[in-house]
């Protein structure tokens, strides 16, 4: 069943922001600073990935209006290898998602839950994102706008009182080993960036369609902009020791004591961290789902939400032995399928509609 509701240009941009930015604010500084040292501030701003993606996303719509590149891929290479495309969309997106629950899991039962089972931490949060996906996808760009302003708030207050013992000689020399470092560091962002192709999903749903592309590319600025910042402020305050913590991000809160009185603010990382990654993973469910319905041609994808939800749980449990293996799989196997299902699938599926319609139009 299409969805009869609507979002704004102004949603599309705030689900996408929230569906990026969290969680590559968790792990990606220490992963960049093992290759960027202290050029990994300015790896997020080699988001050659995103670019691709927001591109192709841009341009399937215009070619293909109302419809998603898993539906737009059965019209330009066939019927079957298109159905063949959407349901590797569709398992991609589940077991990308099932990487999202399971850094969820981890961080909180890690860092504050101790005690508690990962599958409970893990299991309610997918409950309440599948009663949020059956609510359609007005309810999670509603979420969106509501959550966001929260997150900022958050974020600013993490970091404004940090600055006065922010040491900048710790990003000097700024390229002492030229450009390759930051660029070699850029290469694990490109899987947040990739994720944008995301957007595809979601823009025929947008209602006042002129203003999707503005919406979408100021958010990608924003993204690179917020990533710079925190890798930044990470790197001034804590210098050589980025790469030795799990979530360095997490070490700016628990820094601050201002006039010994707000102290310990662990809580507002938490509640960042929380927030973004129930949106992002509401998107990434909601894409599952819509895509397997698609493929199921189905006249309601809401069935389907609890069984794959529950798939879901499962996945978490499934995608890595332990949080170490995880975090080396993002770094090395994960960007490599992403930037394949989410860069260089949707290029050349481009491509071909390109020719395809250059073709055509030459008849």
């Amino acid at each position: 069943m299409p969805e009869k509701t609507r979002i704004s240009p102004l949603q599309l941009g705030m689900m996408m922001y929230l569906a990026t930015t969290p969680t590559a604010i968790l792990t990606a500084p220490t992963i960049t600073y093992i290759f960027a040292k202290q050029d990994l501030w300015i790896s997020p701003i080699w988001a050659f990935s995103g670019l691709i993606a927001v591109y192709v996303a841009l341009r399937l719509h215009n070619m293909y209006p109302g419809l998603n590149i898993s539906q737009a891929s059965e019209r330009i290479v066939t019927r079957l290898l298109g159905k063949i495309i959407g349901i590797m969309f569709s398992f991609f997106y589940l077991y990308l998602n099932g990487i999202i629950v399971r850094e969820y899991g981890e961080f909180v039962v890690g860092a504050f839950l101790l005690n508690t089972p990962l599958i409970v931490v893990s299991g309610s949060m997918v409950l309440v994102c599948a009663i949020t996906v059956r609510g359609g996808v007005e309810i999670v760009g509603r979420f969106s706008e509501l959550l966001l302003p929260v997150f900022i708030a958050f974020f600013l207050l993490i970091i404004v009182p940090i600055i006065p013992d922010l040491r900048f000689s710790n990003m000097l020399p700024i390229m002492g080993e030229g450009i390759r470092p930051s660029i070699e560091g850029a290469f694990v962002l490109q899987t947040w960036f990739a994720e944008l192709i995301t957007v595809s999903f979601f823009l025929p749903y947008v209602a006042d369609q002129r203003k999707a592309k503005t919406s979408i590319s100021i958010t990608f600025l924003i993204i690179i902009l917020t990533l710079v910042v925190s890798n930044l402020s990470t790197l001034l305050l804590l210098g050589d020791l980025t790469g030795s913590f799990t979530y360095p991000f997490l070490i700016l809160a628990r820094y601050i004591d201002l006039a010994e009185f707000l102290t310990h603010l662990e809580s507002l990382y938490m509640a960042i961290w929380v927030l973004g990654a129930f949106v992002k993973i509401c998107v990434f469910f909601y894409v599952a789902v819509l895509v397997t319905s698609q493929w199921m041609n189905l006249s309601d994808y809401r069935p389907l939400v609890f069984p794959l939800g529950f798939l879901l749980v499962l996945l978490s449990m499934w995608v890595a032995p332990n949080f170490q293996e995880l975090t080396h799989a993002i770094a090395t196997s994960v960007t490599l399928s992403v930037l394949t299902m989410f860069v260089i699938v949707p290029w050349l599926l481009f491509c071909m509609a390109w020719v395809r319609n250059r073709l055509l139009s030459w008849r």
